[in-house]
């Protein structure tokens, strides 16, 4: 499990995150929210020892995340960056990449890796594009074959940065639902989100950051009754009830 305790951490000279304190259980989905520059995607890089940190500490597992090497943390903590290169190789290729912190070099692959990959492609919907090349694919479909490439990874941590973004409706629906199933398979999940309908719905907690500083964390409820992403987001945020549970709506 990954813990952040008073995280500080950011750029040469300039801290975007401010004492952030924070855990990744297993079996949770864990939503970031908060406006545009408020250190999301900064939170995620550093939970992931991408990016250095000026205070605080990130534990991994009990340990110090700077006491493993990058191989190791791979192995633990699978990362869906918000940007990524689009190389002009196929899905399924692509995909494979999240494979390398199991195998040594020069990298063979092993009849165990085509079945994670096989499996990820299924789970993202991004199978019957396997052999095409990455150039040739839509925004969408390529957004599932990276994210079929993290859960290739096998960890039992997930961190997504925007996953949803490039994917129409249903897809957006199908990646939340998929973040569900890692999630009761026993992982922890951490996605960062501005689709503040979608966290509220499928999110078991969301973490509301502003400034580079943590607000509040906790259910959806506890967020709509305290009126905390009214305040931070700048919105009116309403509740109904539905046969399906509470649905959240912007009034």
């Amino acid at each position: 499990m990954i813990e952040l305790r008073g995280l500080a951490a950011g750029y040469p000279g300039h801290d975007v995150l401010h004492g952030v304190t924070l855990s990744f259980p297993p079996g949770e989905v864990l939503a970031l929210v908060g406006p545009n520059g408020c250190g999301k995607s900064t939170l995620l890089r550093a939970a992931i020892g991408l990016l250095p940190t000026s205070g605080g500490e990130v534990l991994l597992d009990g340990a110090p995340m700077g006491s493993f090497s990058a191989k190791q943390i791979a192995q633990k903590a699978a990362y869906l960056a918000q940007s990524r290169p689009v190389p002009n190789i196929t899905a399924r290729r692509m995909a494979l990449h999240g494979r390398f912190p199991y195998l040594s070099y020069p990298r063979r692959y092993r009849p165990e890796d085509y079945v994670a990959v096989d499996r990820a492609l299924a789970w993202t919907g991004a199978a019957d594009w396997a052999d095409s090349y990455l150039p040739r694919l839509s925004g969408g479909q390529r957004q599932r074959v990276y994210l079929a490439m993290a859960l290739a990874q096998d960890t039992e941590t997930v961190l997504m940065d925007e996953p949803t973004t490039f994917l129409d409706v249903r897809h957006q629906l199908d990646t939340m639902a998929l973040a569900r199933r890692l999630a009761a398979e026993g992982r922890a999940v951490v996605m960062v989100l501005h689709d503040l309908c979608l966290a509220m719905r499928y999110a078991d907690r969301l973490a509301v950051l502003e400034d580079g500083r943590l607000v509040q964390t906790g259910p959806a409820e506890e967020i709509y009754a305290a009126g905390t992403l009214d305040r931070v987001m700048g919105v009116t945020l309403r509740r109904t009830d539905t046969p399906d549970g509470p649905r959240y709506y912007f009034a």
